[in-house]
């Protein structure tokens, strides 16, 4: 008994020895299974406990469990130390030195031409007025022909346009949307309608095959053209400055009589003539009318009662005089050099 005794302490002793020295845990568990498992010595002691008597076999399971329970004191230890170490080293390799100054990944701003849209619908908005929408996919009934515009019309010349079909067409304008808004709903109306209209136009510093349009839209009793003159004098001057006034000059479109082009006195020089507006003291902005009472009874609106006008801007042109702006494609190109302009 007295020589498992010796073994048994050197065993322990050995096994000490080698966790104090442990690198990591994977080495810890490899002595774990070496000294502990089924095939180690501590086992092997408690085999060969067969060839003590039955008074010397209490003793000696007792000292076993106890140098069991050491080794097992041990590697717990041991265990913990090495997680301890393995964090404070994570720690130390991924540290921020937050002394330094921080990298800045820069902010977007709003497009000049969504500064626009947003800021003609505000005044609008202000008036009363709601916002409708339709689909650019459009049919050639609700493009042209309830406009007043059958096919072998000549404004269909000026509004050439991309077509899928004989009938299905990318809308030119965004009037299609106050026909879809006549039909469905019963006056009276106060509606704008913005979005993004196509034409087959070549592209070069003043068209694009792709631009922006705002129509407006008030269907109701005893409308007057002098509710249109006052309703745009009042948009020219929240948008362009309260010394801001309008020109009407006569002018035809198929879906309105009367028809006018409305100009503003120029933003650069207040009407006595420079560069932006070509010494004119002008510059156009939209064109708006008096709704052609065709188009009120194609929409199930009956002209006898109801009365009504409406008007179309043109964003890029309005875009471009405003902050100075000498290209449409400028718009279009996505150049971070230019966009950083309207921050």
């Amino acid at each position: 008994m007295s020589n498992m005794k010796e073994e048994l302490r050197k065993l322990a002793d050995d096994f000490h020895q080698q966790t104090d020295n442990a690198a990591d845990l994977t080495e810890l568990d490899a002595l774990r299974v070496k000294y502990m498992g089924k095939k180690g010595p501590l086992t092997a002691v408690l085999r060969s406990m067969g060839s003590l008597s039955p008074e010397e076999r209490p003793l000696m399971g007792q000292l076993v469990n106890q140098v069991r329970e050491e080794m097992e004191t041990t590697l717990d230890n041991k265990k913990s130390a090495l997680r301890i170490a393995e964090k404070n080293l994570k720690l130390a390799s991924e540290t921020i030195d937050i002394s330094l100054p921080g990298s800045s990944s820069g902010s977007g701003a709003r497009h000049p031409l969504t500064r626009v849209i947003d800021e003609i619908c505000e005044v609008f908005l202000n008036l009363g007025y709601q916002i409708a929408e339709g689909p650019e996919i459009e049919l050639d009934r609700y493009n042209f022909e309830l406009l007043r515009i059958p096919e072998g019309h000549p404004a269909r010349d000026t509004q050439d346009t991309f077509y899928m079909s004989d009938n299905i067409l990318l809308r030119t304008q965004t009037s299609p949307v106050q026909i879809r808004v006549m039909e469905e709903q019963k006056p009276p109306l106060k509606i704008i309608c913005p979005g993004k209209v196509y034409r087959s136009d070549t592209l070069d510093a003043t068209h694009s095959p792709i631009f922006h349009q705002i129509e407006g839209l008030v269907v109701d009793k005893d409308v007057t053209m002098g509710d249109l003159i006052g309703s745009l004098q009042l948009f020219a001057r929240q948008l362009f400055g309260e010394n801001t006034k309008i020109r009407l000059r006569p002018h035809h479109f198929p879906f309105t009589e009367p028809s006018c082009e409305v100009d503003i006195t120029c933003w650069t020089c207040g009407g006595s003539g420079c560069r932006t507006c070509k010494g004119e003291g002008w510059i156009e902005i939209l064109g708006a009318g008096m709704v052609h009472p065709e188009v009120l009874s194609n929409c199930g609106i009956d002209p006898e009662i109801y009365s009504g006008f409406a008007f179309g801007i043109g964003v890029e042109r309005t875009a471009m005089g405003r902050y100075g702006i000498d290209d449409i494609r400028h718009f279009y190109e996505n150049d971070v050099r230019f966009l950083k302009q309207f921050k």
